[in-house]
């Protein structure tokens, strides 16, 4: 799978067998669905940018605030003696709990 950029708003692209066209969403919404197509991944991309223009146009006209993807707040469930664990070394290393879950991530996506 693939991704586009633009905005600040990232797609996906993949390839619809039944369709034989490429689709694609607008990835990390919550409360928005912004779909695209394409014959050609020129096609694709400048439907995704219309989509996407579309969009925030429209959120515009209407006085919405336009849904940002992914916000930065997620809800985490781990066990407590993990939950526990990670307190302590946060803790141990003068950070908070929330700082030492964003480096933990950081380091196994970096």
């Amino acid at each position: 799978m693939g991704k586009l950029s633009y905005k600040g708003y990232s797609g996906s692209v993949e390839y619809d067998e039944s369709t034989d066209e490429l689709v694609g969403k607008v990835l990390g919404l919550n409360k928005s669905l912004i779909l695209y197509e394409g014959r050609t991944i020129d096609d694709l991309k400048k439907d995704f940018i219309d989509a996407v223009d579309d969009y925030l146009e429209g959120c515009r006209a209407n006085g919405i605030e336009p849904e940002k993807p992914y916000s930065g707040k997620i809800v985490l469930r781990m066990s407590s003696g993990l939950h526990s664990l990670a307190a302590e070394k946060a803790n141990s290393k003068g950070i908070s709990l929330n700082e030492f879950i964003n480096r933990a991530i950081r380091a196994a996506v970096l």
